[in-house]
């Protein structure tokens, strides 16, 4: 099969759609200018709609139900943009002017934000920490609670770090988690602050309704993560020998760790299945499936390491990109190729399914739309694909 592509004003940083027919929404630079984000509607059948263009770094939109996508831009300004490309309101969120917007999702009475104490490439000031808050509409400010990253030594447990402790690190650079750093899950809150220069961070399990501590996450390698449930999430931990999967409930207990990491999906029936991620020269990845008792069921092995997140369809079948290839892994983890070509590029985006089986990614500024795979829709379960959703928006 051959895909349609489109191509995108600059490198793309997100994908939404908020419905299984379309559009799609995508997020990518203006050009060269690393500081403009563009928001493209895409229909699958019909290619560009539209384009808006926003001042300040692209992030990921986030869809809603009612057809409508977010868009967070310069000035900490969140703009809810229509169907049709138009404004339809614009809101700026209770901070202070050194702050600096880090991660944010929808809500159904407003939003939740992780504020960066300053830019998230340069050295903190002292005194000053991040915070994860929770904004009405009108941009109030229903709670605020710090997250504190302090000084922290951690120990490296493979052979090239000789399980020697690393030496104490004070944190100089503050962002969010790189990898899913702000989800909400029922009445939870969980949120990742991590240090620009060694990848270590903290993950804090907070109260919607209060901002409560349940519990912080010792510091560590976080990496990808997921909802299981209401109020229980997967959190992966990767690097300095770490290569793990720890799921936790609503009172922030550790149930069980899994051996292996990467990105993974939850069905309907609570099943976790994974694509592996694992740094090392040579990959022994595998598609794998977490099992309830903590042990994990073997998959095929995968070539190269670079992977779209992945999305599950009805039918127990995981589609992503990897390697070169657009692959399908069944319900009985086998393994076939869709399409393959001989593409390196490492910047890619998560799967979109799609009606009719329609596969939508993005590598670089380019758009794929792949039709005739066979896959059927997308699954119900809490986390069938990269952001947990077609909006992107991780709330359930």
């Amino acid at each position: 099969m051959k895909p349609d592509r489109l191509v995108m004003p600059g490198q793309v940083w997100g994908l939404a759609a908020t419905a299984s027919s379309g559009p799609i929404f995508v997020t990518s630079y203006a050009g060269h200018d690393l500081d403009g984000t563009v928001l493209t509607a895409v229909d699958p059948a019909d290619g560009v709609v539209w384009q808006r263009s926003f001042a300040g770094h692209p992030g990921p939109p986030r869809g809603t139900s009612s057809g409508t996508v977010w868009v967070a831009h310069a000035g900490g300004t969140f703009t809810e943009v229509g169907v049709d490309g138009s404004d339809l309101r614009s809101v700026v969120p209770e901070h202070e002017p050194h702050e600096h917007m880090g991660a944010f999702v929808v809500l159904p009475d407003g939003f939740c934000v992780i504020w960066l104490p300053g830019h998230p490439y340069r050295v903190v000031p002292p005194g000053r920490t991040a915070r994860v808050a929770r904004h009405t509409w009108a941009g109030g400010t229903v709670w605020s609670t710090p997250l504190v990253l302090a000084e922290f030594a951690f120990a490296g447990a493979d052979a090239g770090w000789q399980a020697q402790p690393m030496e104490p690190w004070r944190p100089r650079t503050l962002g969010a988690g790189s990898r899913e750093p702000l989800l909400v899950s029922g009445d939870r809150v969980l949120a990742e602050i991590a240090d620009g220069s060694s990848g270590i961070g903290v993950c804090t399990l907070l109260d919607a309704a209060t901002g409560r501590i349940v519990t912080t996450t010792p510091p560590g390698p976080y990496c990808h993560k997921a909802i299981t449930g209401p109020g229980s999430f997967l959190i992966g931990r990767q690097g300095y020998g770490e290569f793990t999967t720890t799921s936790y409930d609503a009172t922030g207990q550790a149930l069980r760790t899994w051996a292996g990491h990467g990105m993974m999906l939850v069905d309907r029936h609570g099943t976790v299945r994974s694509a592996e991620l694992e740094n090392g020269s040579v990959s022994r990845s595998r598609f794998r499936v977490l099992n309830p008792d903590g042990s994990v069921s073997d998959g095929p092995l995968l070539s190269g390491y670079h992977t779209t997140a992945p999305a599950l369809d009805v039918d127990g079948t995981a589609v992503f990109w990897r390697d070169g290839q657009l692959l399908a892994v069944d319900a009985e983890r086998r393994i076939r190729t869709l399409f393959a070509e001989d593409d390196d590029r490492g910047v890619m985006s998560r799967i979109l399914l799609l009606d009719h089986g329609q596969v939508v990614f993005a590598l670089h500024d380019e758009l794929f739309v792949v039709g005739g795979t066979g896959l059927a829709r997308l699954d119900t379960g809490p986390w069938p694909c990269g952001d947990g959703n077609l909006g992107g928006n991780p709330v359930r």
